[in-house]
């Protein structure tokens, strides 16, 4: 049976199947009968109504909980513009922009994007996203590999589980291994980088890093990895970029990140991964790059300057094996940015300074708490000190307020401009559970 999408006649799918020596398109795939459709889907069908009235009811079973959780996914109010914006269906339903006369308008949108990047990290150039902030780091770690000497990449103690996880995944086909440095007070322990980075091919570091602590020591640690030969990737997000000192300026040679941080709600696991780098590295980018030019009739034009991906152009010397990328949401991104607008960006960011700040000196205030644990600037979220942090964990979550308990004795809260008005009800929340 021919697909009614397949280009191909019948007389020609017979021609084809006659080459091969099968008989019928179903021979050329081995189904185990048990996997093979029936029919039937078991689903009872049920009108509009009332599928919308089954769907509210199982949504209604859903705890009513405010959550005070981050650690990777954070939550930003999207302003609605974005949706009604990218919801337009030639930003929605394009794939990669291979033919650039029919798609200026999202070529334009990921250049801006691109540029918005370059600009808060100030690096040279910026891609087109990669898949999330995990993979951003594993091709960072692999583009240090195709550059540099040595076979290990130094990450901190506090990298989070699921990206270092990736990362290990990243880097075992190029025989690399990963190795923690410590952290005191929640920045980076220079010295032991310094005495791990002689075989390193990259120096991680992350700030705000998973504790919420902006690290403090870029420049000591541009330097190790400048003295070690290896490169200096650097960990943040746009947010946070816009009120820290670009990383460039410490000397990073590539800025990874997760960039949903605009444009998304919180979905704990998909994102948009950003990735910067030098313009000494920009043969080595993976996934793909949009440049500006212009059309025979001189005016400014986008399209694809450089794609060094496997799928389609660059076989055995591609540099990475992304065949797609989160574009839609990078140009969210760039929506949620351009309409914030620089100024409206840095409010933003002042207020995850600040928040987290006022929040933690009214739990420190509390006996039997002691907030922030780190006595270092934190970035939307800290960590305090409790006693049996499980219990406080669980008992918190019974009133309705989520945490993270990250050991027995520590908790970790997240606060933004999403959940601040329900700040007063988790520290009375806390002053009963600590009591």
């Amino acid at each position: 049976m021919t697909s009614p999408y397949a280009p191909h006649t019948d007389d020609e799918v017979r021609d084809m199947l006659d080459a091969v020596g099968a008989d019928t398109v179903n021979e050329l795939f081995d189904v185990p009968d048990e996997l093979l459709h029936d029919g039937e889907f078991g689903v009872e069908p049920k009108d509009e109504r009332e599928v919308v009235r089954h769907v509210d009811e199982l949504l209604s079973r859903n705890d009513d909980v405010v959550e005070f959780l981050g650690r990777g996914s954070y939550d930003h109010y999207v302003p609605s513009a974005v949706d009604h914006l990218t919801l337009r269906s030639e930003f929605l339903t394009s794939y990669t922009q291979y033919q650039p006369e029919v798609a200026q308008g999202s070529l334009q949108a990921l250049f801006e994007y691109q540029s918005m990047l370059v600009e808060l990290t100030g690096l040279g150039v910026a891609n087109a996203s990669v898949y999330d902030a995990a993979t951003a780091l594993g091709e960072a770690a692999l583009l240090a590999a195709r550059v540099e000497d040595g076979d290990t990449v130094l990450v901190p103690e506090t990298l989070l589980d699921e990206r270092a996880s990736v990362l290990r995944n990243y880097v075992e086909g190029a025989g690399l291994s990963v190795v923690e440095y410590p952290t005191e007070e929640g920045n980076a322990d220079v010295d032991t980088v310094a005495e791990r980075a002689e075989e390193a091919v990259m120096v991680y570091a992350e700030t705000p890093n998973l504790r919420g602590v902006l690290e403090e020591n870029l420049d000591a640690l541009g330097d190790v990895a400048e003295d070690a030969d290896a490169l200096f990737c650097v960990g943040s997000d746009p947010v946070a970029l816009s009120v820290l000192r670009p990383p460039a300026d410490a000397g990073a040679d590539i800025v990874i990140g997760d960039a949903s941080v605009l444009g998304a709600p919180t979905a704990y696991g998909t994102g948009v991964g950003l990735f910067a780098v030098d313009e000494a590295h920009i043969r080595q980018v993976p996934g793909h790059l949009v440049g500006a030019s212009t059309d025979e009739s001189g005016r400014r034009a986008y399209t694809l300057t450089l794609q060094t991906r496997e799928q389609h152009i660059r076989k055995e010397r591609a540099t990475s094996n992304i065949c797609t990328n989160q574009a839609w949401l990078a140009i969210r991104a760039a929506v949620h940015a351009a309409l914030l607008g620089a100024s409206g960006l840095v409010e933003l960011a002042e207020r995850c300074v600040e928040e987290p700040r006022a929040l933690a000196e009214r739990l420190d205030g509390i006996d039997g708490v002691e907030a922030p644990v780190h006595d270092r600037p934190c970035f939307r979220e800290f960590a305090a000190r409790v006693d049996d942090a499980p219990r406080v964990r669980d008992e918190l979550l019974e009133r309705g307020f989520a945490v993270h308990a990250l050991n027995d004795d520590e908790i970790q809260v997240c606060v933004t401009e999403t959940n601040a008005d329900a700040t007063d009800d988790l520290v009375a929340a806390f002053e009963e559970v600590v009591a």
